[in-house]
């Protein structure tokens, strides 16, 4: 509707300079704020001898201790909360502003925090099946709402999860996969098991978030599971707290391999170098 006192001249002239506001994929540095929180990485070149009051010091549980007596960063575990950056005293530990998180086995989420390992694409068979579109059931397993929040925005015109031919749909019965979201309390468990009998085969699950890939803040509760691992077997993980829906939507369509470098099948995974 036109408002009182201006014109539909006046609303398309507006709209006309707003321009496109779709997100390119893969995205420029633009279209992350200043204050995004990427990958939590480590500067060896600061990093003290001994690393143990920085574990000790991460309250989170994002920070371990490796068979060289040097943290690492597990990104399944990080609430990518400032407290974990600043839990090292020499100042070896900053997020960068890299998107790029999502992988393909919860072991690469875990590294020295110098390198990462990106998921890789599906089998081309498997993909040939899905066609150019994928179809997706969000679950819900006992969450606080923020990834949520994240997948509906997928859908605006920022953006525009469809345009890839990514969709959510109402029956799992209609999907190609879960995406599932929450720590997956003890009252969801038995839910996310039947939604995912439901999906027809072949199908995959995604892990979106700290509070599904590892329990995140309640991990160690007996009321929820330290992550879906021990119910489902999981193709894709996509870490944050929230994830950005940039890193959600760059996981899904290296799953897809719908990114350069990720057509091939099977595709070695991406190393990034940020040291």
């Amino acid at each position: 509707m036109v408002g009182r006192g201006s014109s539909l001249w006046d609303h398309l002239r507006a709209r006309w300079h707003q321009g496109t506001p779709t997100t390119a994929m893969p995205p420029d540095g633009a279209a992350l704020p200043a204050r995004f929180r990427g990958r939590l990485q480590r500067d060896p070149t600061r990093c003290a001898a001994d690393c143990r009051a920085c574990v000790e010091h991460c309250p989170t549980g994002a920070l371990l201790i490796g068979a060289d007596g040097h943290a690492r960063v597990d990104l399944g575990a990080s609430l990518f909360a400032p407290e974990e950056a600043t839990a090292c005293s020499s100042g070896a530990l900053s997020f960068s502003g890299d998107h790029r998180l999502a992988a393909g086995t919860r072991s690469h989420l875990v590294g020295t925090g110098t390198e990462a390992t990106l998921a890789e694409a599906l089998q081309r068979e498997t993909r040939r099946l899905f066609g150019r579109s994928l179809r997706l059931r969000s679950v819900v397993a006992g969450s606080c709402g923020g990834c949520e929040a994240e997948l509906v925005a997928l859908g605006n015109v920022v953006f525009d999860m469809a345009r890839f031919g990514i969709q959510f749909v109402a029956s799992p019965r209609h999907a190609d996969g879960l995406v599932i979201t929450g720590a997956v309390n003890t009252n969801m468990k038995h839910a996310l098991l039947e939604t995912w009998r439901a999906v027809p085969s072949p199908r995959i699950v995604i892990a979106v978030g700290a509070c599904t890939i590892s329990g995140g803040p309640f991990r160690g509760s007996p009321e929820v599971s330290d992550g879906v691992a021990d119910a489902l077997p999981v193709d894709l993980w996509i870490p944050g707290c929230p994830p950005h829906p940039l890193t959600m939507m760059d996981g899904l369509l290296r799953l897809l391999g719908r990114l350069p470098g990720t057509d091939a099948a099977p595709v070695p995974g991406e190393v990034l170098n940020h040291g």
